[in-house]
């Protein structure tokens, strides 16, 4: 999950070019309030609790939606592309690709350097448990962002954070994607989102028609195997959903969408989720919804929440955007600081234990808050002032040159 977009709700600061910053766009909270929810139900898929279904009617719970948590990786991807796409795409200024890596870099490394000390106790039990040799490829590979290139290796030390690894490949490639020529009208730019979706599923059905790792049974949240773990956690395969995100983000101007028509599209997107969820997951290949296949739903969903519409104000909740603001040091940091709590035996030494595992839960995101709030942010404005002040010294030399 991943979270590592651009802020929904506002443009990414620091970049300039020719000497004045770009105007912004209009703020889009309630996908700032949505990446909250996805976050949460993250973290509650890697550490469920009991106590999710109504006693009374166990019919009602919200297990099967928690169990499906794992598929919010791959909305994370399309909400990237969608969200690059809206703040980029219709720029009159060509893109500066340095300026623009120079941007991310200051919104990931921070956090990311964060949660490798945090995580230092990880690191010393893969020195106990991995070979010399993938203890130091591994070692060698996480601070460069570049774990994902080792599937094998992709959770090591931190092991959520693969998925930067994935998103600083997507990253790299987007000044030159966004210069590809991409159609203009909304026809064409629904075909084309529908192509990229039906051409990012082929690998994975492959997968399920072949069982190249030859596995006793049905893939599943839990099965090992290096093809698998190939599909799961190197760049590639998040292209296409990368590559929607982006078309996603174009059909949304292109379209002009009215606030009915989004509030069908966002109703159907949810809806048709929940059935998903509720009735048809358990029979659905694991690899295939994990690369993809709810793509079109969530295309549905973040249009619905794009622009003015009831779904868009319930989601634009104070509480759920402040949250959200958060949701990359969450993301990032909930896994590891979690473990650490029970391994320490932090709740029972603070006599809170009785009301874990609420309680944990409560403070992973109130320590996501509390980096965004002292680290994150401010890290990211000072790369961007210091950058700035580069850019500005540079262009001053040339004119003296001149």
């Amino acid at each position: 999950m991943t979270a590592t977009a651009p802020r929904s709700d506002r443009e990414p600061l620091g970049e300039r070019q020719a000497g004045a910053r770009i105007a912004r766009r209009p703020a889009l909270p309630a996908l700032t309030g949505l990446r909250s929810l996805l976050a949460i139900t993250i973290v509650l898929f890697h550490f469920t609790p009991s106590g999710l279904s109504w006693s009374r009617h166990p019919s009602i719970t919200l297990y099967p939606l928690i169990n499906i948590g794992y598929v919010f990786v791959s909305f994370f991807f399309l909400i990237s592309g969608f969200i690059l796409a809206y703040n980029y795409a219709g720029r009159s200024q060509p893109m500066n690709a340095v300026d623009f890596w120079v941007a991310r870099l200051s919104r990931l490394y921070p956090v990311y350097g964060f949660t490798m000390l945090v995580s230092i106790p990880m690191l010393m039990t893969e020195w106990a448990v991995r070979s010399r040799t993938d203890f130091w490829i591994g070692a060698i590979a996480t601070p460069l962002l570049a774990q994902g290139f080792f599937p094998h290796l992709a959770t090591f030390w931190m092991t959520v954070t693969w998925t930067l690894s994935c998103e600083v490949v997507l990253y790299i490639a987007f000044p030159w994607l966004l210069r590809l020529p991409w159609p203009r009208s909304t026809s064409k730019l629904v075909a084309l989102g529908l192509t990229l979706w039906a051409v990012g599923l082929i690998p994975h059905t492959v997968y399920v028609l072949c069982n190249p790792d030859q596995l006793a049974h049905a893939a599943n949240r839990y099965s090992d195997g290096p093809w698998l773990d190939t599909l799961k956690f190197t760049p590639l395969p998040y292209l296409c959903t990368f590559l929607a995100g982006l078309t996603l983000g174009r059909l949304h101007d292109a379209a002009q969408l009215s606030e009915r028509a989004r509030v069908i599209l966002g109703t159907l997107g949810f809806a048709g989720f929940w059935f998903v969820a509720y009735h048809l997951a358990n029979s659905l290949p694991y690899i295939m919804v994990h690369g993809g296949l709810l793509t079109p739903l969530f295309a549905m969903i973040i249009l619905g929440l794009s622009g003015p519409s009831i779904l868009a104000r319930l989601l634009s909740w104070e509480p759920l955007v402040a949250i959200g603001a958060s949701t990359y040091a969450l993301y990032l940091l909930h896994f590891n600081t979690y473990i650490l709590l029970h391994k320490y035996h932090v709740l029972d030494k603070l006599h809170v234990a009785r009301f874990d595992p609420w309680i944990s839960y409560i403070f992973v995101i109130l320590l996501a808050v509390a980096v965004r709030k002292w680290l994150e942010h401010p890290a990211q404005q000072a790369i961007g002032r210091w950058w700035n002040r580069r850019a500005e010294a540079r262009r001053a030399s040339s004119v003296l040159i001149g």
